[in-house]
C-alpha cells in the first residue's frame, strides 16, 4: 500500500512538473489535441485524388502540419503523407527550386521546411534538399547581383524570387529554410541579411534610411509598411506592425544575432509595449493568422515560457494563443480570417498556420 502511494506521488509530481514546464493546464493540452486532431481531419479531406493541394506551397504547409502532430504522423502513415512529398520532389526544377512558375522563394523554402520536418523524409531526400538550399542562397540580393551594402537598401534580403524587390516576409522565410536545411551559421547569407534587417527596423540608432523611427518594431521592407504617416515636420514614417517585427526577431535569431544586441532588445521592447492577440498589432485583423504563426515560433525559438509586457504583468502566451485559436475553429475543423488579404481567406493555408501555432504551444 505504502509503494502504492509513493508511486501516485512520483506521477503526480511528474504531471505537475510537465504542466509547469510547459506553461499549459492539462485542459489545454487536451483542447490542443483535440484541436489540431480536427484541422488535420480538415486539410486531410482537402487533399485531392492525387494526395496533395494543387499548390507547392499549400502542400507544404500542410505536411509540415502532419508532421507537427504529436501523433507523430510520417510517411508510414499512407499515402496520405506520401504522395505530398512526392509531389514537392516532383515540383523541383533543374536549378533546384521547387517551384511552379512563380513565387519561386516563398514556394521553395516552405517546401524545404516540410521536407527537413521529419526525419526519414529528410534522409531520404537530402539530396533534393540540398539543391533547394543552394537555390535559396543564389536568390539573396548581394554582390552577385551587383547589389552593394552602402549603395541597396534591399542588400541581404530575399524577395519572392524573380525580379521582385526584397521583402522580410520572403528573408523570414528563406532564412528559417536554409537553417532547417544545415547551412553553416558561419555561411556569409546571414550576415548579409542583418544588413537588409536593420534597414526594415524602426530604429534610427541603426538603420541607416532616412525614414527610420524609434519604436524598435519592423515593417515589411525598407520605405514600406501597412500604413504610413507624417511627422509634424513633414517626415513620412512606416508603422510597424506585429507579423514583421516578430518575423525580424525571428530572422535574427536564425542570423545569431545576440539576444544582448540593442537592435534585438530594441524589437523586444515593441513587442512587450505591443502583446495582443485579439488583433495583428498595427494591422488589425489583416493578416492575423500569420501573425500568430509568427508570435508562436518567435516565442517557442526563443524557449520563453512567459512574455513580460511593458506594465510588468507576464503573460501565459502558450495559454492565451491556444485559447484564441481553439475558440476560432470552425465545425469542420478549419480555420478562415474573414479579412482576405494575403490569401486569408483560403482555409487550408489559415488552418495550416494554425495547426503550426498550436505545435509551438505545446514545445
Amino acid at each position: 500500500m505504502k509503494t502504492a502511494f509513493i508511486f501516485f506521488l512520483c506521477v503526480f509530481f511528474s504531471v505537475v512538473q510537465s504542466e509547469n514546464q510547459s506553461g499549459l493546464s492539462l485542459d489545454t493540452k487536451k483542447a490542443i489535441q483535440a484541436s489540431m486532431d480536427k484541422g488535420i481531419r480538415f486539410l486531410r479531406n482537402s487533399l485531392n485524388k492525387d494526395g496533395h493541394l494543387g499548390d507547392p506551397a499549400l502542400t507544404a504547409l500542410a505536411l509540415s502540419a502532419f508532421f507537427a502532430s504529436p501523433r507523430n504522423y510520417g510517411p508510414e502513415d499512407g499515402p496520405w503523407i506520401r504522395k505530398g512529398v512526392e509531389y514537392l520532389v516532383q515540383c523541383q526544377k533543374s536549378d533546384g527550386g521547387i517551384y511552379v512558375d512563380q513565387l519561386r522563394n516563398y514556394y521553395t523554402s516552405v517546401a524545404v521546411l516540410a521536407l527537413t520536418a521529419h526525419p526519414q523524409v529528410a534522409t531520404q531526400y537530402k539530396d533534393v534538399i540540398e539543391k533547394a538550399k543552394q537555390f535559396l542562397l543564389k536568390l539573396q540580393c548581394d554582390e552577385e547581383e551587383g547589389y552593394t551594402p552602402e549603395q541597396d537598401k534591399f542588400y541581404g534580403g530575399f524577395g519572392y524570387g524573380s525580379s521582385e524587390r526584397p521583402d522580410l516576409s520572403n528573408t523570414q522565410y528563406a532564412l528559417e529554410a536554409l537553417k532547417a536545411a544545415g547551412l553553416s551559421d558561419s555561411d556569409p547569407a546571414f550576415q548579409k541579411a542583418v544588413v537588409f534587417l536593420q534597414r526594415c527596423q524602426n530604429r534610427s540608432e541603426s538603420n541607416d534610411q532616412e525614414w527610420a523611427g524609434n519604436d524598435g518594431g519592423f515593417i515589411y521592407y525598407p520605405g514600406s509598411s501597412v500604413s504610413e504617416e507624417k511627422t509634424a515636420e513633414g517626415k513620412t514614417q512606416y508603422r510597424s506592425y506585429g507579423s514583421m517585427t516578430y518575423s525580424g526577431i525571428k530572422s535574427y535569431i536564425y542570423a545569431n544575432l545576440s539576444q544582448e544586441d540593442p537592435r534585438f532588445k530594441a524589437a523586444m521592447k515593441w513587442i512587450q509595449q505591443n502583446y495582443d492577440l485579439s488583433q495583428n498589432p498595427g494591422a488589425g485583423q489583416q493578416g492575423l493568422y500569420y501573425y500568430y504563426h509568427t508570435f508562436a515560433k518567435t516565442l517557442a525559438l526563443m524557449n520563453l515560457p512567459y512574455l513580460k509586457d511593458d506594465q510588468g504583468a507576464e503573460h501565459n502566451w502558450r495559454e492565451d494563443l491556444a485559447q484564441a485559436l481553439v475558440s476560432k475553429q470552425k465545425a469542420d475543423g478549419s480555420w478562415k480570417n474573414e479579412n482576405p488579404r494575403w490569401w486569408e481567406a483560403d482555409p487550408r493555408l489559415v488552418t495550416a498556420y494554425s495547426i503550426l501555432c498550436l505545435a509551438s504551444c505545446l514545445k
